[in-house]
């Protein structure tokens, strides 16, 4: 629906200089990629190397679960915010579809995996521009499976990493400071963790540290930005304690695309149809159940009704606790981590709602709490009967895990934090992070989409009242 807030050119998000410079540039990096000469390396496989149709048609669906996560994330956050904030958080999280295929093409790829730099970053000449990258398996990465395949559905795990980050400042964040920010932290943050975790001669993948498939990556370093962005911008100028969600069906909506994207998003960490493939389904899966109803019953304990909100977050902290561990536990002990750690994430979340640091979505206690969590509950739980390439954490009597883990949480927590908010604060000195009071108060669509996403008038009726009673 149009608003009737006017428009005028100079509230477009980029001048027309810019945009024109923008676009020049983008003609001329895409007539640089079809510039690139014809190699062997992208149509024909090494004979020597065997590719396992199963694994690559697993990976490839995988990788499309994946690939829906974002969107799902977009309308479940898209329905947490007021109605006049809608479009522009969705936005946030769609443009990282595009802006983050475009640098891994580039240099993100190279600088998460290629040719190790001391064990903390890639060679970014390696797959420049996706140079050598090919239909022959590496076997430094998988096996069975193309490169160029491994190597979508790594970049779907960078996509969301820097959209998850956005529900923090939700509503007062200027969209052009957010793509800088998106480009600098995936740079700086994202592909350096990547790297030492993933990449086989990382250092803290040297170290024995285990993570899956993103408990630091993704979950932890998302949630510590989070708080750090959401405390360098400052809280929103209205009453957050009168905030009512747009769309709570949106909300269920995005909750059921990440439930079943992060099957693939763990499952297909296994990057084979294995046995392995299949645990890391069943683990994900109990978990996400065992998060949302320990969330709700926590409810309950403090005399709160269920809601789908609360059952959306429970089920989304179960999922971010079990991604470190999902390949390394048994179902026992998915529901065992999960019950803890959503127990701590829901207890951050209640005290962090009564907190000065307006974190609008709640992204470190769920992403940053239960990213920390997941990390130490798998030194904890880990067990090689289920993965023989970890080690026995803590409850089956080893200790060597637990203490390594505890110690890379600590310095990776520090530089996420350290680093992030250099990003945010150079960016606010430079660009501005926040939108004036008036565009606030209106509401950021009517300043990034020149739009409100506003109900007809009609439909704007107030509720019926009814009696409140304490049935569920």
């Amino acid at each position: 629906m149009e608003s009737d807030v006017p428009f005028s050119p100079h509230d477009s998000l980029i001048s027309t200089k810019v945009a024109t410079l923008i676009m020049v540039f983008f003609i001329i990096f895409s007539a640089l990629i079809a510039a690139i000469p014809d190699d062997d390396q992208f149509t024909t496989v090494d004979s020597t190397v065997m590719i396992n149709a199963g694994d690559t048609a697993w990976v490839i669906v995988a990788s499309a679960m994946v690939m829906l996560m974002t969107p799902g994330l977009a309308f479940f956050y898209g329905g947490m915010v007021r109605s006049k904030n809608v479009l522009t958080t969705l936005m946030q999280s769609y443009i990282c579809l595009g802006l983050i295929t475009i640098l891994w093409i580039i240099y993100g790829f190279s600088l998460c995996f290629g040719e190790s730099k001391g064990g903390v970053i890639g060679n970014p000449h390696t797959y420049f521009f996706y140079k050598n990258v090919g239909a022959t398996p590496d076997p430094a990465f998988a096996t069975t499976i193309p490169l160029t395949l491994f190597s979508l559905f790594q970049l779907f795990f960078a996509v969301i990493t820097p959209a998850l980050i956005s529900g923090s400042f939700s509503e007062r964040i200027k969209f052009t400071s957010y793509v800088v920010v998106v480009i600098l932290w995936f740079t700086i943050v994202y592909c350096p963790l990547a790297h030492i975790t993933w990449h086989p001669n990382g250092i803290l993948r040297q170290w024995g540290v285990l993570d899956f498939a993103g408990g630091t990556v993704v979950h932890m370093s998302s949630g510590v930005s989070a708080f750090v962005g959401a405390k360098v911008i400052g809280p929103r100028a209205d009453d957050k304690s009168a905030h009512q969600p747009a769309q709570i069906p949106f909300v269920l909506l995005g909750t059921a695309m990440l439930w079943f994207g992060w099957i693939g998003f763990n499952g297909g960490s296994a990057l084979g149809a294995s046995a392995l493939a299949v645990q890391a389904f069943l683990t994900t899966n109990t978990a996400a159940a065992t998060g949302m109803l320990t969330w709700l019953l926590m409810d309950a304990i403090r005399g709160r009704k269920p809601k789908p909100i609360e059952a959306s977050c429970g089920a989304v902290v179960g999922l971010v606790l079990v991604t470190p561990a999902c390949g390394f536990v048994t179902v026992g002990g998915a529901m065992c981590l999960t019950l803890i750690g959503t127990i701590v994430s829901n207890t951050f979340t209640t005290l962090s709602r009564n907190s000065k640091t307006d974190d609008a979505l709640d992204v470190f206690a769920c992403h940053g709490v239960g990213g920390i969590m997941g990390m130490l509950l798998t030194g904890c739980f880990a067990k090689t009967t289920i993965n023989s390439v970890g080690m026995d954490g803590l409850f089956y009597g080893g200790t060597t895990l637990i203490w390594r883990h505890i110690v890379s949480i600590i310095g990776l927590v520090s530089y996420i934090a350290i680093v992030s908010f250099l990003i945010f604060k150079g960016v606010d000195l430079t660009l501005g992070l926040r939108v004036s009071k008036e565009v606030e108060h209106a509401g950021a669509d009517t300043q990034h989409m020149s739009m409100l996403n506003l109900e007809p008038k009609a439909l704007k009726k107030p509720p019926a009242k009814v009696a409140v009673t304490d049935d569920l």
